[in-house]
């Protein structure tokens, strides 16, 4: 079994039952997330009705690895934001991204954008 990265908007798909969940699915057990993303998807999540614990309860199941925003991964995803800015990506799209570029994993996403990105080594894959 693989690992994978997702971006927040992927596992977002999952737990609302969006389009694209069929597709997250099958992943778990598989699952790498930046911490950045893990804060961005708790966050989304803390808007609606669910407190603190219960979004650990959601989340952490769901999720096999979290990895640690480090020093490689800032100057990485600094980086891409020349490469990246054309499309308005946000610093977590930079580090969901930069962390499978130093994982050399597929990247998971919901975000169309995504495809257009021009970048070597890293493998993306629209789930919607």
């Amino acid at each position: 079994m693989s690992k994978v990265i997702l971006d927040a908007s992927a596992l977002l798909a999952l737990l609302k039952n969006e389009p694209g969940a069929d597709k997250v699915e099958p992943l778990l057990g598989q699952i790498v997330m930046s911490s950045i993303n893990v804060s961005e998807t708790a966050s989304i999540l803390l808007e609606s009705e669910m407190n603190s614990q219960e979004v650990r309860e959601c989340l952490l199941p769901l999720i096999s690895e979290i990895v640690s925003f480090d020093e490689e991964q800032a100057f990485l995803a600094a980086e891409l934001r020349k490469h990246t800015k054309n499309q308005g990506l946000s610093l977590g799209d930079r580090a969901c991204i930069s962390l499978g570029m130093k994982m050399n994993l597929p990247v998971y996403t919901a975000d169309r954008v995504w495809q257009n990105l021009q970048l070597n080594n890293l493998e993306i894959k629209l789930i919607r």
